[in-house]
């Protein structure tokens, strides 16, 4: 009996690390999904380096205790999986918000941002922002806006010198 407690445990311990250590976490409900397209899920956020699990309900809840995440146990309900994103906090969110677009059945509920718990209002809205290389481009556009002005300011006095001196 004592080596399923240990087992239980150990299933806890692995969540609780493992909301510990993403940056976000998304809750998902599941239900409806047929195996091809839970496979074809699991193969995009695989792919986007997003690990993607079902637990039992109360083992996350028992997590979520240990790691004072329980605002989201209220979402804990039904068949649940969680996305797991350690590296970029918006691809966990782009990815289900994508696929559930496609495919009705798959709902999200709720989400942990940097250690936050967010309504599924703020995961819709994580899920819309450009991507970080977008995001990079358009600051880099910023950026270059003012050299941009400056070196065409440059250009048209320097016409404008070249036209009086020929005249």
């Amino acid at each position: 009996m004592s080596s399923v407690i240990e087992q239980k445990q150990s299933v806890v311990e692995e969540i609780a690390g493992k909301l510990k250590e993403s940056q976000s976490t998304i809750v998902v409900d599941y239900r409806g999904l047929d195996v091809a397209e839970v496979t074809e899920l699991r193969q995009q956020l695989r792919e986007a380096g997003i690990d993607f699990k079902v637990y039992k309900n109360t083992m996350v809840r028992r997590a979520t205790e240990q790691t004072e995440l329980t605002g989201i146990d209220e979402q804990l309900a039904g068949p649940t999986a969680i996305a797991f994103g350690y590296d970029d906090v918006v691809a966990p969110a782009k990815i289900l918000n994508e696929f559930a677009k496609k495919h009705e059945a798959l709902e999200l509920k709720a989400g942990i941002i940097e250690g936050k718990v967010v309504s599924l209002d703020e995961v819709k809205a994580l899920a819309e922002l450009p991507s970080q290389e977008a995001l990079l481009s358009m600051l880099a556009n910023v950026l270059q806006a003012p050299i941009r002005g400056l070196a065409i300011g440059l250009k048209a006095v320097a016409d404008k010198n070249e036209e009086e001196s020929a005249s």
